[in-house]
């Protein structure tokens, strides 16, 4: 037998356009001989749907999707996952599930067990989970369908859950397992899956084959790395992130195994892929093409304005350079230079002289009282106006720059540096953005050396540092990522023998910038645990006060 796997870029809600790439599939397949062709979790309509699952319209283009794929199963059969109505009124409307299609008709439908309601998912809210499980006949062989999460809970060890689905299948002795996924990327996911399906498969003894999605909606990125197990545990086969492919393997070859390909897992590799990713999905799913940012001379913008480049073309990215009377020379000449070397259009918009206005209009109501942050919140939303002002004209889509470690303790201005459409680095450390700026340069010098060399500064106020307002990064990096990632409380985190005062204010400031980031552009994830729909904490609370 002859199984291949599809890992494909959905879109949520593109019935149509998801269906015609999964009959070119098919299509591909058969003209690779293969007997059965497996596609990812929920492919009719894209992962994850949301809410979209309340509508009743939403279901039935789901079921018509289903229907027309059927059709497709003559000489090949297809595994596609799908909603799937639940007709017992107990219980929630909806299941989560992976059908299997042969000779033009629904042979076997098995949902999914295994809800997980957890960091970006909350599948519970939707589905009902499967009490059932059979396996299906094909071709002489027994197989075992499970759904993503089915497969996390080897030996029941996992403490979220009580069942396993695979264990109950093993009476009916299958000869392999087919995993429907839809696994969200961050840079350590891709060996955790691969530990975890090793795990199933050195429990049954028999092969895994799975299959993952690829591709990004909005925050959510999928990596691809669909996987072909041997019953020894090992590896045969996992194809390449990043881009939609359909690979054929032959059944007996990978139970005799031998063959072992993997994909790199280098951190910073994977999270530059990432973003570049999560910005062309962003951009072409929505309809748009033209990117334009503001370019300071800074690190961060530097960064952005090289992966936009990279994910969009240069023609399609447009920078402003927005010195006031704080900015160094340096700072122009360093974002000028960037320009040139990746070959976009820059436009110089000093705004020395608007600000001045403000100033003027402000002076009656402002008598008696000294500058402070104020001023500088002034500049940051005048350069924020300046850009959506271009972005409304010019129909460019506004990137934002900030970094997680800046948004983390509200290091940025509401309504200035941190609106836009899209956060490209909101979960990348400013330390990482530095290993990002590196990894760029390897090959030859595109960021100017002196962005990446010059201590950090907002350049709003002569002299001005970040270090002035904020703990050394590789201290504030160390701190956040023990509260946010590993959801260490302060305590625990002055044990480790960080500085008390260090900690408490670090972690006083994320806490009270919540409302900043609840007002914030949606942030690509790249990490285990980034802000947006993944991180829930009320924006009014006292805990750590």
């Amino acid at each position: 037998m002859k199984i291949a796997l599809a890992q494909l870029n959905f879109f949520v809600g593109d019935f149509d356009g998801n269906v015609s790439k999964m009959l070119a599939a098919v299509g591909e397949a058969k003209a690779q001989g293969a007997d059965l062709v497996v596609f990812p979790e929920l492919s009719t309509c894209g992962y994850p749907p949301r809410d979209f699952l309340e509508f009743d319209d939403f279901i039935r283009r789901s079921e018509r999707a289903v229907l027309k794929l059927a059709e497709a199963a003559q000489g090949i059969a297809i595994a596609v996952g799908s909603p799937s109505r639940n007709p017992v009124v107990e219980g929630k409307d909806l299941y989560n599930s992976a059908y299997f299609l042969e000779d033009g008709k629904v042979k076997h439908v098995q949902h999914k067990a295994l809800l997980p309601t957890y960091d970006v998912f909350d599948e519970y809210r939707y589905f009902e989970p499967a009490k059932e499980f059979k396996v299906v006949e094909f071709k002489g062989k027994r197989i075992a369908l499970s759904i993503c999460e089915d497969a996390w809970n080897v030996g029941n060890e996992n403490p979220l859950y009580t069942v396993v689905p695979t264990d109950e299948m093993m009476p009916q002795r299958p000869d392999f397992i087919l995993n429907l996924s839809a696994s969200p990327f961050n840079y350590g996911h891709a060996k955790d899956r691969i530990q975890v399906l090793q795990a199933n498969v050195r429990r049954y003894g028999i092969p895994l084959f799975y299959a993952n999605h690829v591709g990004s909606q909005t925050e959510i990125i999928f990596d691809g790395g669909s996987l072909a197990v041997s019953p020894s545990g090992e590896v045969f086969e996992e194809l390449p992130y990043w881009v939609e492919c359909v690979k054929t393997f032959d059944l007996e070859e990978v139970v005799r195994g031998g063959r072992h390909v993997e994909q790199s897992k280098e951190k910073v590799a994977l999270i530059h892929d990432a973003l570049l990713l999560g910005i062309r999905d962003y951009f072409k799913k929505l309809g748009f093409k033209q990117a334009i940012l503001g370019l300071s001379g800074g690190i961060d913008s530097a960064v952005v304005a090289v992966l936009a480049a990279r994910a969009l073309g240069e023609d399609n990215v447009r920078v402003l350079l927005m010195p006031s009377q704080f900015s160094s020379d340096h700072s122009v000449n360093d974002a000028r230079q960037l320009a040139v070397n990746l070959g976009i259009q820059y436009d110089i918009v000093p705004i020395e002289p608007i600000f001045e206005r403000y100033e003027e209009t402000l002076r009656p109501h402002f008598i008696g009282t000294p500058n402070n942050v104020t001023e500088e919140n002034i500049q940051a939303r005048i350069r924020g106006m300046l850009l959506m002002a271009m972005s409304n004209k010019f129909g460019n889509v506004l990137l934002n720059t900030t970094n997680k470690s800046e948004m983390a303790v509200g290091y940025g201005t509401l309504y200035g540096d941190l609106c836009g459409g899209l956060s490209v680095l909101a979960d990348v450390y400013k330390t990482e953005v530095y290993e990002l700026a590196h990894y760029i340069n390897k090959d030859g010098i595109v960021i100017p050396e002196n962005s990446i060399t010059k201590p950090p500064s907002a350049e709003l106020r002569p002299g001005q540092k970040d270090s002035d307002s904020l703990p050394e990064y590789d201290v504030l990096d160390a701190i956040l990522f023990q509260y946010i990632e590993k959801r260490q409380g302060p305590h625990e985190i002055i044990r480790m023998g960080f500085d008390e005062a260090t900690v408490r204010r670090a972690l006083r400031l994320v806490n009270m910038s919540e409302f900043k980031r609840h007002q914030s552009a949606p942030v690509l994830r790249v990490s285990p645990k980034a802000f947006g729909v993944g991180r829930r904490l009320p924006i009014v609370g006292k805990y750590l006060s």
